[in-house]
């Protein structure tokens, strides 16, 4: 995939294992080793995490990516500059629309999630308006 591609395209295996897929059997979310979801989410999320021009990557180490509850959702593009800049980017169909990548506490407060506040939460019909319909 394009990193540079804002978009929704995604591969059409991105959920499934091909077998499965094939058989028309349909894989329920199980979680790796490291404890993350991976597989098919089973409802369309109400919003999405979509990333600003305000992420760094955090130096290659994006804070987000250790909240996110899914596996490989959130993916580090480096910049064409060079290291350490570097932006992270959603995958629209992985993002379950958590919000564990911008928790905040009382009165705005940051607890956890990102330091920069560039990750803004978008209603899913409000992306979909913009970027197209995601396939499920």
């Amino acid at each position: 995939m394009d990193p540079t591609v804002t978009t929704s395209t995604a591969p059409s295996s991105a959920y499934s294992d091909a077998p499965a897929a094939s058989a028309g059997v349909k894989r329920a979310p199980h979680k790796s080793d490291a404890g993350k979801f991976i597989g098919r989410r089973k409802v369309k999320p109400k919003l999405l995490a979509v990333i600003t021009d305000a992420c760094t990557g955090c130096s290659g180490s994006p804070v987000c990516q250790l909240y996110c509850p899914v596996d490989d959702c959130m993916l580090l593009i480096p910049a064409a500059d060079g290291p350490p800049i570097a932006s992270v980017w959603v995958d629209p169909l992985k993002c379950v629309g958590c919000k564990k990548c911008v928790a905040r506490g009382p009165q705005d407060i940051l607890l956890e999630g990102c330091p920069w506040n560039a990750i803004d939460m978008v209603p899913t019909s409000e992306w979909e308006a913009q970027y197209g319909p995601l396939p499920y």
